[in-house]
């Protein structure tokens, strides 16, 4: 897997830093309660009414229009995959008039969708065009909730970033990842990985889509309304995010359906064997099938900590 990682370590004058922010859900509100945290000045511009007036009491000190654009030195586009692609396409010219990619000046557009190939590639395209700078990310942290209001200005204190930049010279690649990770830092987060679109999906379709669908199917069992009085950890664990944004989490799996669909089949064979091993009440297969499972997950757990 093409992954690398760098620490957060550098200076940002966060006083002088502006911030345009684009949805305010549970992730970008968090990036806009962050960075006016830390002190930057903060524009957002959110669809809903309601939403806006409340993140303009204490955190957006005003809305994000085609005038403020060129005033910003980073935009973050939190909506989803379909809605930061057309917001893109209605703003590219305005982003590009704005930008000196030769003299690093204008602002950075960043994406933090869960899925990144469905974006990348027309943002990709987009920047190219128009002459300003895009990289995608994926902040690496949320809760099973949704919504402004349970945004939080701590939620990516030491979280992994995942970046997903454009093909470039190393030397103008290296160049825009910097400033992105600079731009970022007021955020909190503990490490970057840089990585490519296919390989971002492959993998988030195993780490978070799959976990997604397991526990919303898992609470599908009639036993559910029968579990009070019964349940403890393991129950609490496997059923935390089968709470979620199903509109959302819709968008982001049909944009990875054959990554999630593959590891699915995998799954669901993975389970069959388990199944079958209990109806031939095979005791000693069902002993090999739990054992191997622990051994992986130990491997794992050494291969995190080495």
């Amino acid at each position: 897997m093409s992954v690398k990682h760098v620490n957060a370590a550098a200076n940002v004058d966060e006083q002088g830093l502006t911030v345009g922010i684009v949805g305010l859900g549970l992730i970008g509100g968090s990036f806009a309660r962050a960075y006016t945290a830390a002190g930057a000045r903060v524009l957002a511009f959110d669809t809903d009414e309601d939403t806006m007036d409340a993140a303009m009491v204490e955190t957006v000190v005003a809305e994000l229009d085609d005038a403020a654009l060129p005033s910003c030195d980073l935009i973050v586009l939190a909506a989803y995959p379909d809605a930061c692609t057309a917001w893109l396409e209605g703003h590219a010219a305005t982003l590009g008039a704005a930008t000196n990619l030769a003299e690093g000046t204008g602002p950075v557009v960043i994406d933090t969708s869960g899925v990144k190939a469905a974006v990348c590639e027309r943002a990709f395209e987009l920047a190219r065009e128009h002459g300003f700078a895009f990289v995608g990310t994926h902040p690496m942290a949320g809760t099973e909730h949704s919504g402004f209001a349970h945004a939080r200005a701590d939620l990516f204190q030491g979280a992994p970033m995942v970046l997903v930049p454009p093909a470039l010279e190393d030397t103008e690649r290296l160049m825009l990842l910097d400033r992105v990770h600079t731009l970022l830092l007021p955020v909190g987060f503990g490490t970057f990985s840089v990585t490519t679109p296919e390989t971002h999906d492959e993998v988030i379709a195993y780490t978070s889509q799959l976990a997604h669908v397991v526990s919303n199917a898992y609470v599908k069992s009639p036993t559910a309304r029968e579990h009070h009085g019964f349940s403890a950890g393991s129950y609490r664990d496997l059923t935390r995010v089968a709470h979620l944004n199903s509109r959302m989490w819709a968008e982001l799996m049909v944009d990875d359906a054959e990554n999630l669909s593959r590891e699915l089949t995998w799954l669901i064979d993975a389970l069959a064997a388990y199944r079958d091993a209990l109806d031939a009440r095979d005791q000693e297969r069902l002993r090999a099938l739990l054992a191997e499972g622990d051994r992986i997950k130990r491997s794992l757990d050494d291969e995190r900590h080495s």
